[in-house]
């Protein structure tokens, strides 16, 4: 894949590859277009805390919901012409309802959990890059897992993140049922309001099962977005060399 070419020429967006896609640059909604001041935008400082009561699960809604998701794959295999009570799949309701539950435990995390105490103020204004951050998500279409690798830059204004909690953001939000355009703009929108950096990129390529084992079934496709804010959206330059730093 060809990171080197800016994602946005001329009004469209191109491919990493070259090739047109379906990238798109999103701007929250409310935003004024052209409204960064000092590298923040104006949607920003309403929204710092939308990201702090996100958490819709509780560890003890998990028990209180087992049985009813236990008893909801049971009838899934008898829907699919199985036999629940026979010996191979006698508890793979509760392992399935367990594993479910496990796959989506981003909605029992709250973003605030994790950076209260790791931002830290630093004479540093260059840009930051972490890549290649595994993921792993469900598609809230199909139900079915889609897998790939997270890159991650900002331009900091004088606040870092720990390193580490740029690859926890990426769980909470990948861990839940969702469509990677969404993801993107989480992941980049949560790390805006938590730094207010001069600029975010977030670039996720990834496979998807539902175009894999079903429907076109394309063995080899990806799908590549990205969500630029800031200096990275607005600025060539700096897009280009995050495109350009997390291709080598």
């Amino acid at each position: 894949m060809d990171y080197g070419k800016p994602l946005v020429k001329g009004g469209k967006a191109e491919g990493l590859s070259g090739g047109t896609t379906s990238v798109k640059m999103p701007m929250p909604s409310g935003a004024v277009t052209g409204a960064w001041v000092n590298g923040h935008s104006e949607w920003q400082r309403g929204a710092a805390a939308q990201w702090q009561e996100e958490r819709t699960r509780s560890i003890e809604d998990n028990q209180l919901n087992l049985p009813s998701l236990e008893a909801a794959y049971s009838s899934i295999l008898k829907g699919l012409g199985e036999d629940p009570e026979r010996q191979g799949l006698l508890k793979t309701p509760w392992r399935a309802a367990t594993a479910m539950q496990f796959f989506t435990k981003g909605y029992q995390e709250k973003i605030s959990d994790i950076l209260n105490d790791a931002i830290f103020d630093e004479d540093h204004d260059e840009m930051v890059i972490v890549k290649d951050i595994d993921m792993f998500s469900m598609c809230e279409h199909h139900l079915v897992p889609f897998i790939g690798k997270v890159h991650i830059g900002y331009l900091p204004e004088k606040r870092l993140l720990g390193l580490s909690k740029l690859a926890r953001i990426v769980e909470i939000y990948s861990r839940r049922l969702q469509v990677q355009e969404r993801l993107t703009k989480q992941i980049a929108k949560a790390i805006t309001e938590a730094l207010q950096p001069a600029g975010v990129g977030v670039v996720i390529e990834a496979t998807h099962m539902c175009m894999v084992m079903r429907g076109v079934q394309k063995m080899n496709s990806k799908t590549v977005t990205s969500t630029m804010l800031g200096v990275f959206r607005e600025d060539p330059k700096t897009r280009e060399e995050f495109l350009t730093l997390i291709k080598n």
